[in-house]
């Protein structure tokens, strides 16, 4: 099983113990994603293993789908995946990938339930083979199992299962992809994928050929001002989420949102052009983020 994968998730020939499966996950978690202690040092730290294997999870189904050959080979291993994420909950004791062991005992102590794990894994399959997406309602659909399960996955494991909580975290995490999408214009036509909604491109006459080109026209300009600003509404409905979580937890929460919103920030700043170069959050904003979060955690 999982042969053909990146050579960091092959299965290893023993079980490892719980601590060093966790030690793993740390590993992982610290080593592919820069800005990672930076977020969990905000997150109340009791969960910080529990976020470890999460975000290992996450990494693992990614890598699975994208770090691979061909997108034939990403299929069958996102199909072998899920057979360990479903033993994870059904015969947890079988288990000796690191990623589900340490998951496996989180899964216990959290409550979280299967399907934000099974959603995601939805997601990156789909990746394989759809690469255009008809409207901004397809796009919601898309984060439904790209986006939304990473934001219910920290909610109950830090122990909220209200679903009006859920639906308001949804709005949030569709925002950051969508907002994501709009930052990684010309960056994904390389990769062969065309997150703008078709039915807005149409509206606006653009076209596959002017993004290839990286011709930036006023109405492209127009559409991204749109989409930018229905983006923007979304985290405004979404905010509310913040006030029914503790204040710990709402911090970085907050952070978040406003993480994503500097990435709108951005790409009005440089006039919506998001095809000759892509808009980034300056270090002075993040610094500002950063500091901001940090005096709100030590008044929370």
């Amino acid at each position: 099983m999982l042969e053909g994968a990146p050579a960091q998730y092959v299965m290893p020939a023993a079980r490892p113990t719980v601590e060093e499966a966790r030690a793993w996950c740390h590993n992982l978690a610290t080593s592919h994603y820069e800005n990672f202690h930076v977020v969990t040092w905000f997150l109340p730290k009791e969960f910080k293993t529990d976020f470890e294997a999460l975000y290992s999870y996450c990494r693992a189904s990614d890598d699975l789908g994208d770090e691979v050959a061909t997108p034939e080979i990403g299929m069958r291993l996102l199909e072998e995946w899920g057979v360990l994420l479903r033993e994870c909950y059904e015969a947890p004791e079988r288990t000796k990938h690191p990623i589900f062991v340490a998951l496996t005992e989180t899964i216990r102590e959290r409550k979280i339930p299967m399907q934000p794990f099974l959603d995601l894994l939805a997601a990156f399959k789909a990746d394989q083979t759809k690469t255009r997406h008809a409207s901004i309602a397809e796009l919601e659909e898309y984060s439904v199992y790209s986006a939304n399960p990473v934001g219910r996955m920290i909610l109950h494991t830090c122990g909220y299962h209200d679903e009006s909580l859920n639906l308001l975290s949804d709005k949030i995490c569709t925002a950051l992809q969508l907002a994501n999408f709009w930052q990684d214009v010309g960056e994904d036509w390389d990769r062969g994928r065309v997150y703008l909604p078709q039915d807005w491109m149409a509206r606006f006459g653009v076209t596959e050929e002017q993004i290839a080109a990286r011709l930036i026209t006023p109405q492209f300009r127009e559409m991204m001002r749109g989409l930018v600003a229905e983006t923007r509404a979304m985290f405004n409905e979404g905010a509310a989420l913040e006030r029914g979580v503790e204040k710990q937890l709402a911090v970085t929460l907050r952070l978040f949102r406003r993480g994503g919103e500097s990435i709108l920030n951005a790409i009005e700043a440089q006039g919506y052009d998001t095809l000759t170069r892509r808009p980034v959050v300056t270090k002075a904003a993040k610094v500002k983020l950063l500091g901001r979060a940090f005096v709100e955690k030590m008044v929370a």
